[in-house]
């Protein structure tokens, strides 16, 4: 019996190591990307309040490696008008959009007030190239907005595609955006660029105003 019980400490021992190098699963991820964000907020948020390039700052430090920022630009600009675009507009864009991205969620997250946020499990068999990531924000009167994630696996690694809020699908939203715009600069795409912050803003409020309506979508 004691033979046995130390071959199996031994093999318990031995697969520690595989458990503790494991990668994170999708859930996983957002959880700890929440609770960094929350933390950081928590102690910072009146610096943020005066001063929103630090938490812009920040959002980049936290979320910037979690977030497929290529993939959403140029699912944004969908191959309908990347295609006309040069590489170097391509990535100028990119980055744009990266810094109106962390601007949108910087002050989304502004207007929090310790709200109860709760990552979900994950429910059935989960494909291991992209994973839906549910989670329900619960404000003071108890009402439940719920919120999607899709998380797709680059290199071994979890990173953010696109969001649902509340029903609003932001990266349908920005899709949408992006080709009124251009029809608006007469496909002109350098004047789309050099725009794109005040059209995030019109996105802000155009969720905000889906989200009183009921979040239709």
């Amino acid at each position: 019996m004691l033979t046995l019980l130390r071959r199996g400490l031994l093999v318990l021992l031995a697969t520690l190591p595989l458990f503790a190098n494991a990668a994170p699963s999708a859930q996983q991820v957002v959880q700890q990307t929440v609770d960094s964000l929350l933390s950081d907020l928590k102690a910072n948020k009146p610096a943020y309040r005066a001063d929103p390039k630090q938490l812009y700052a920040a959002l980049d430090r936290i979320l910037g490696p979690v977030v497929d920022s290529e993939g959403i630009a140029k699912g944004v600009m969908t191959v309908k008008y990347s295609r006309q675009a040069t590489p170097e507009q391509v990535k100028r864009f990119e980055t744009v959009f990266k810094n109106s991205l962390m601007q949108f969620y910087g002050n989304a997250l502004l207007e929090y007030d310790n709200q109860d946020i709760r990552v979900l499990p994950a429910t059935g068999k989960q494909d291991p190239e992209r994973a839906p990531v549910n989670m329900e924000i619960r404000d003071s009167k108890g009402t439940v907005y719920p919120v999607q994630y899709t998380m797709i696996s680059q290199n071994g690694t979890w990173r953010l595609r696109n969001v649902i809020i509340n029903g609003i699908n932001i990266g349908k939203l920005f899709r949408d955006q992006f080709a009124d715009s251009m029809q608006k600069n007469g496909n002109d795409l350098e004047k789309t660029i050099a725009g794109w912050d005040q059209v995030v803003a019109n996105a802000k409020n155009t969720a905000k105003g889906q989200s009183q309506d009921g979040g239709d979508q």
